[in-house]
């Protein structure tokens, strides 16, 4: 990623470093989508959102971007549930491996090369080419258009080829590999409208345009969510083995699932004529510089194969070791989303905000307001993040049963799921950390530098995964696997950092643990309190629907209510700065 992309109008002319005692607190920030992957093996790096034209408002591009951010989420939440009512424990399994190929073979086609290549190219080519960047991105968009089409072609021919990738264990049943098969070859063609919908995105954020490609992802949800539904109303909540999936429920389920990607990519097609852009084939591919493009994506591409490895890993082993318990496949995605959501509307506002700031200050050679910013990020996200893993740990199993314990999904397998939650919690700080130190070094353009250490990252990471299978019991394998996901983003942070502080200097590492010591010792406040709240409360060991959501309400307003009574006390500065911000708000 290019620096100059945000080189301010006064950059590089104070003398010192950022002071971030005045600055006003990160969170106070839009929340702009990352790009999630999915279930937990790797998260590509989105790139910084482009430069929009100067007669747009950035407040109204924000406002759209947040508020569509948290609809999509919503919405995409509301997805999952029903879809995990509807499929119960061994069809949703099946359903969450073939969701996933066509996610791995995007991320390997386009996924990081796009955010971290093609779209900042678009954006230079924009303002470099005497037609704005038209022939170069028609061209671009021909050849792309082609290659998705052969690769969705070639992917649907060997869907059995990728699901023995994911099944290789023995006790795997021919059924269940059939039924992957078969969903696959039907959700295998969202690749083509994945990859489409995405250039077609970045061409619309290259020229100012934010609503379509923030809004057009609940279309998606809204078709898969009547899916979810139809299937419930034609056939029930029936807890079905992968066999007695009939090929009309097959076809319902997949070729749903494919309509939404498909009509998610039409909705963006209108917007491309209306930002004035006309779609022309061009076949000049030679212009395109792909010699150019293959060096800079090379580094990006060696960090999503080793992501993507990881993920095949993780996915084979809980494959392999799955029961009906609700710790498969289908669990563990819907936990590490839960996951994804905490880092999406706290740390992604966080590093959205950093990002402009960061590459501005590697492009002038201001090291030190790098590290101030990568000090502050940290301290804030920890600070912000830390009530949430509080609540995803002490409030598991209401939150389990609140969100899953509905249709097929019986309520001791949301319960067993509860322990996989508990991991996220673990992993979430270091994972948003881990992330805040990637994008750093996009920030000063080391691709190189950030796909070099996702390596020893991965490698322990998959170590971890087959340690955990071969000494835990299958009902701690998922909550093992996530638990390894936060060991591997601690290592991941701590290389980052270290490499790191070589070329910018020191990031307050005291500053930074005292602000870790206090957020821990608020934390332990607020889960000891959380824990004699739960034991006060009914329900126990088997909890009804009713019974986990009132837990969630009186347990989280416990949890965060002393975490922030234990801030205020410590004087957490990330804690108090927010608050007051809050409160100047409401005072308007």
């Amino acid at each position: 990623m290019t620096g100059g992309l945000y080189r301010s109008s006064n950059a590089g002319h104070r003398d010192g470093p950022y002071d971030d005692t005045q600055a006003p607190p990160l969170i106070d920030t839009p929340v702009v989508p990352d790009t999630d992957t999915m279930a937990g093996g790797g998260e590509v790096p989105g790139a910084e959102a482009p430069e929009a034209p100067a007669s747009n408002s950035t407040a109204g591009n924000s406002l759209i971007m947040a508020a569509g951010s948290l609809v999509s989420r919503g919405t995409g939440f509301l997805r999952t549930m029903v879809l995990t009512a509807a499929l119960g424990t061994a069809i949703g399994d099946a359903y969450a491996n073939a969701q996933l190929f066509p996610g791995m073979v995007y991320d390997f086609l386009l996924g990081g090369i796009l955010s971290s290549v093609l779209l900042p190219l678009l954006v230079r080519r924009r303002k470099a080419d005497p037609d704005g960047g038209q022939s170069f991105t028609q061209t671009l968009l021909s050849l792309a258009v082609i290659v998705l089409a052969v690769a969705t072609v070639l992917t649907v021919i060997a869907a059995p080829l990728l699901t023995m990738v994911l099944t290789t264990g023995d006790n795997v049943t021919p059924e269940y590999r059939g039924l992957i098969t078969d969903l696959s070859r039907l959700m295998l063609p969202m690749l083509f409208f994945t990859g489409f919908s995405a250039l077609v995105s970045a061409v619309l954020n290259t020229r100012g345009h934010f609503a379509a490609p923030m809004w057009t992802p609940i279309l998606n949800n809204l078709i898969v969510i009547g899916v979810g539904g139809a299937y419930l109303l034609l056939y029930g909540a029936t807890k079905l083995a992968p066999e007695q999936m009939t090929a009309d429920r097959i076809a319902l389920i997949g070729g749903g699932t494919l309509l939404g990607v498909a009509v998610q990519a039409a909705g963006l097609v209108p917007a491309l004529r209306k930002v004035g852009f006309r779609w022309k084939w061009r076949f000049n591919f030679r212009d395109l510089g792909l010699r150019e493009l293959g060096k800079l994506g090379a580094w990006m591409f060696c960090y999503v194969v080793v992501n993507q490895i990881a993920l095949a890993v993780a996915f084979n082993l809980l494959n392999t070791a799955a029961g009906n318990d609700g710790t498969g496949p289908q669990m563990y995605q819907n936990v590490y989303l839960l996951l994804m959501m905490a880092h999406g509307i706290i740390a992604v506002s966080i590093i959205t905000a950093l990002m402009p700031r960061m590459s501005a200050s590697a492009a002038d050679g201001r090291f030190a307001d790098i590290a101030a910013d990568l000090s502050r990020g940290m301290r804030t996200a920890t600070a912000a993040l830390a009530p949430v893993a509080v609540v995803y740990g002490v409030l598991a199993a209401p939150i389990m049963v609140a969100l899953f314990r509905y249709g097929a999904i019986e309520g001791d397998e949301a319960v067993a799921a509860s322990f996989v939650l508990v991991g996220a919690g673990i992993a979430l700080i270091p994972f948003s950390i881990s992330q805040l130190f990637t994008f750093a070094n996009y920030a000063m353009s080391e691709n190189k530098t950030a796909a070099l250490v996702n390596l020893p990252s991965v490698a322990i990471r998959i170590a971890l995964y087959v340690a955990c299978f071969m000494l835990l019991d299958t009902t701690w394998l998922a909550a093992g696997l996530m638990v390894s996901n936060a060991a591997s983003y601690l290592v991941s942070a701590v290389i980052s950092a270290t490499v790191l502080r070589r070329r910018i200097g020191a990031i307050g590492v005291r500053e930074v643990a005292g602000t870790f010591a206090k957020v821990l010792a608020a934390s332990a406040g607020a889960i000891i309190v959380g824990i004699l709240v739960m034991k006060l409360l009914p329900g126990g060991s088997d909890l009804s629907r009713l019974e986990a959501i009132i837990s969630l309400v009186v347990g989280g307003a416990v949890i965060g209510g002393t975490y922030v009574g234990l801030a205020l006390l410590l004087r957490i500065r990330e804690v108090t700065q927010v608050l007051d911000m809050v409160i100047r708000k409401v005072k308007r």
